[in-house]
């Protein structure tokens, strides 16, 4: 079915980047935008909203507030509006519970038109007749029905998808998960003899701590092995936390893509480090668990990379693992086998059909304009792009924070004029000379 209606932008997945560009162009009635997601609701990584964990940036890196503290759909007004103003007075703390930011997107989500759950895009192609747009085909995934929509300019905002190595591929699947599953098979944990989990970032780390809080009461063996040199902390200092500002961002955006390639895996620990907190809890667990005990029943692994798995005929899991440093090989067995091996960017197939039109670098990355818009062959229809930029903006391309400024940019260039301001100091420190 044909939708005659031309937007001025369609966008392509509904995560917290996109939903935040649906809701600064809510406030601008020109502006005539459309935004589709598969889910059925917005859910921000269903599996992880583990009770007690924390959003990993202050409640001001919301939606909305970074751009226009003013805004209706401002976390404060979410507090407000929920009358719960007085509780988070007392609460005195800059971070929120993150099933509390989960809720807070989804009722955000519930009050704008333009954002259509439960549709998944099919195809994207570009379009010559008389005049230049893009034709997005979407199914309504309720009732099966296909219709074809037309916008000026796509945004892809279609996030990450959990990486999980070839050999723990094609195992059953309530064993051997990523931790994006970790709440879904929680309960198969709790009758497990042995538990496992491989990684060393936030994610294994609040895994393990949930692990760890319920093992004595359930009784299972739990291990925690990781490549790296140890369970390293996250880089919170604040003149650290200045690289994920615009500030950040436009330097390292100028420096030739040598260099960029050079500098970007040097920096993990500014984003793939364990929060200080969460590493305190798990000591502390730790400590008060060898009070009175000869030996513990965990285990914590370093130094060791996993280079496959197998089933046992028993049924549990071995898995084969190399020291780092002494090249030794060594084998451990366990029940459940929990990976923590990160995320990669989700490029949606129908990017194919585009492929003549997108400038790739000889990596096969997309190149990126600096106000993140896809290089391409012809700039008559802009495609932006919120996810698989870290290549070109830096390591703060998924801070929720700095979210909010590439929002600004891409609205100022979507609609013509300055609607936001962009201040070009923002911190104390210089990047350049």
């Amino acid at each position: 079915m044909r939708q005659d209606s031309m937007y001025d932008l369609i966008g392509v997945g509904i995560g917290p980047f996109n939903l935040s560009l649906a809701a600064l162009l809510d406030d601008q009635p020109e502006a005539n935008p459309l935004f589709f997601e598969q889910k059925g609701k917005f859910e921000w990584h269903p599996g992880m909203l583990i009770e007690g964990t924390k959003l990993q940036v202050p409640f001001l890196a919301d939606l909305v507030t970074m751009a226009d503290p003013t805004s209706k759909y401002s976390f404060l007004n979410y507090i407000h509006e929920h009358e719960r103003m007085y509780q988070f007075y007392f609460l005195q703390r800059l971070d929120i519970p993150r099933r509390e930011y989960n809720d807070y997107c989804q009722w955000v989500s519930r009050q704008l038109e333009s954002c259509r759950f439960g549709h998944r895009v099919t195809d994207l192609r570009r379009i010559e007749d008389g005049e230049s747009y893009f034709e997005v085909e979407v199914r309504d995934l309720e009732n099966n029905e296909t219709k074809v929509y037309h916008a000026k300019n796509v945004i892809l905002g279609t996030g990450s998808v959990p990486a999980m190595p070839k050999s723990f591929q094609g195992l059953p699947e309530e064993d051997v998960f990523h931790t994006a599953e970790f709440l879904r098979y929680q309960d198969r944990c709790r009758k497990a003899e042995s538990i496992t989990v491989v990684g060393s970032g936030q994610s294994a780390a609040e895994a393990f701590r949930e692990l760890l809080k319920e093992q004595r009461e359930h009784g299972y063996r739990l291990d925690w092995i990781t490549r790296s040199s140890g369970f390293d902390s996250m880089e919170e200092s604040k003149l650290s936390l200045e690289h994920f500002s615009p500030d950040y961002v436009n330097y390292f955006y100028q420096l030739p893509q040598e260099k960029k390639d050079e500098i970007f895996p040097t920096q993990g620990l500014y984003y793939k480090g364990i929060s200080n907190h969460t590493v305190t809890d798990i000591y502390n667990l730790l400590y008060e668990y060898s009070v009175g005990e000869e030996e513990l029943n965990v285990g914590l692994q370093v130094l060791s990379e996993v280079k496959g798995i197998e089933q046992n005929p028993e049924g549990d899991y071995r898995i084969t693992c190399r020291h780092v440093e002494t090249d030794e090989t060594f084998t451990h067995d366990s029940e459940i086998v929990i990976t923590a091996t990160g995320y990669q960017p989700l490029v949606p197939d129908f990017v194919e059909s585009l492929a003549d039109m997108i400038e790739w670098d000889d990596k096969g990355r997309y190149k990126v304009e600096g106000d993140y818009r896809l290089k391409t062959v012809d700039q008559r229809n802009q495609i932006y792009v919120h996810s698989g930029i870290s290549h070109t903006h830096g390591v703060g391309s998924t801070n929720l924070g700095l979210a909010i400024h590439r929002n600004k940019v891409i609205v100022n260039h979507l609609l013509g004029r300055n609607v936001y301001h962009i201040p070009e100091k923002n911190i104390f420190q210089k990047f350049h000379v």
